[in-house]
């Protein structure tokens, strides 16, 4: 592992998490702060790996870390409990609470949807420029070259399609009526991204920036963009295997799986609108790398497992003959520790995306996810491929 900078990265980066008090921000607050302070190497970084060792990317150091939750636990505290939890060392958290508390500095409150009921609420468009202004003032006070934008709030139930995310003008218009509820919250915090012209990430399932308006306005903004919902445990084995019974000439009968987790996101999905978009989005690639339809896959919240998440698979396989198989995996992790490590890459190749010109969704940066933006790629291996090469073309672009 090492650091591969460049004279175009030495201006400082800002990474702005929505969710910024959740556990995965504070994993990586946590990590930043004590990879950029030499008290830990950055594994799982595949952005410190041998395959991207030339590509020009921002110093873990000169990376500065802002953002925007509804939520108002301070930092300390949530790292606090990460500690208490068993997943952060005790004398790691000593070690860093200075920069945790500059962080803290620069968190800010962020949107929450009106309740029935409530006073005068805030036309949308007046709240997506009011978090696009935090943004901006987090740059202009830190003198940033730019800032990339990453949501890791909690799961969003998914939205019923209007024709207002279809069409930009349309979405505008009706962003300033008072009251009017067009966009899910992910997707509030993504348009403010756009406004405030900073890449952006959706590591969740929520909508975010998957809306053909908000995807346009994007391009037009020349900013680029990467989603959909981090793919760090269960789903990224399943798109190193399945790929492997195609290539065998094994036929999949049928994926069977399970999640079990507690902590926040059990308590979230544990609703069952909410658990919906988190079932899509890891069933689209399990199903397109199969050809099969029978992928049961049920999440429960188990509130003893705390921020552990353990993940199951049966899988049911047709070879020679007509003969049957069978391969079972369990997978079991702190699941803030594997996406903590992507939000850090994704700063950082988000960055060079920006600094190569890219506008748009950025498909090979599907590596990182269950549902890619801008890619029908969900083989791990063909997307490793991509994305190097990628970063070699965007590095080319961006070296004098």
């Amino acid at each position: 592992m090492h650091e591969n900078t460049h004279a175009w990265s030495h201006g400082r980066t800002g990474l702005w998490l929505v969710g910024a008090r959740g556990s995965v921000a504070t994993t990586a607050v946590v990590g930043l702060a004590a990879i950029s302070m030499r008290l830990a190497p950055p594994t799982g970084c595949v952005t410190a790996g041998d395959d991207l060792a030339d590509v020009p990317l921002p110093a873990f150091d000169d990376i500065v870390v802002g953002g925007h939750d509804v939520t108002d636990t301070p930092l300390t505290k949530r790292a606090e409990h990460l500690v208490g939890a068993g997943m952060l060392p005790t004398t790691l958290l000593h070690g860093v609470l200075p920069r945790l508390a500059a962080t803290e500095a620069d968190l800010r409150p962020g949107y929450s949807p009106p309740r029935p009921g409530d006073d005068a609420p805030e036309p949308q468009g007046a709240a997506a420029r009011r978090l696009a202004q935090d943004i901006v003032e987090f740059r202009e006070r830190h003198d940033l070259a730019r800032v990339v934008v990453v949501d890791v709030s909690s799961t969003e139930p998914l939205v019923e399609h209007l024709p207002e995310h279809d069409d930009l003008d349309l979405l505008r218009a009706a962003l300033e009526t008072p009251g009017r509820q067009v966009l899910p919250a992910s997707s509030v915090a993504a348009y403010a991204a756009v406004l405030a012209g900073a890449p952006y990430a959706c590591f969740t399932p929520s909508t975010g920036m998957g809306l053909p308006a908000l995807e346009r306005a994007a391009v037009e903004a020349g900013v680029p963009v990467a989603g959909q919902d981090g793919k760090t445990g269960q789903t990224w084995l399943r798109t190193v295997l399945a790929p492997a019974f195609a290539s065998r000439g094994l036929r999949v009968l049928s994926w069977s799986g399970t999640n079990l987790l507690g902590g926040g996101d059990g308590a979230t999905l544990a609703d069952p609108a909410a658990v919906q978009s988190k079932l899509v989005s890891k069933n689209r690639g399990l199903q397109d790398l199969t050809g099969t339809t029978v992928t049961p896959l049920h999440i429960d919240n188990v509130p003893d497992l705390g921020d552990v998440k353990v993940a199951w698979d049966h899988v049911h396989v047709e070879g020679f003959l007509g003969s049957r198989a069978t391969l079972q995996t369990t997978w079991s992790a702190y699941d803030s520790m594997l996406a903590a490590p992507m939000v850090l890459d994704l700063a950082r190749l988000l960055a060079l995306a920006h600094a190569a010109g890219r506008r748009g969704p950025v498909g090979e940066l599907g590596f990182f996810f269950k549902d890619p933006w801008g890619s029908d790629v969900h083989a791990f291996a063909e997307q490793g491929r991509a994305l190097v090469g990628w970063a070699a073309e965007a590095a080319r672009a961006v070296e004098p």
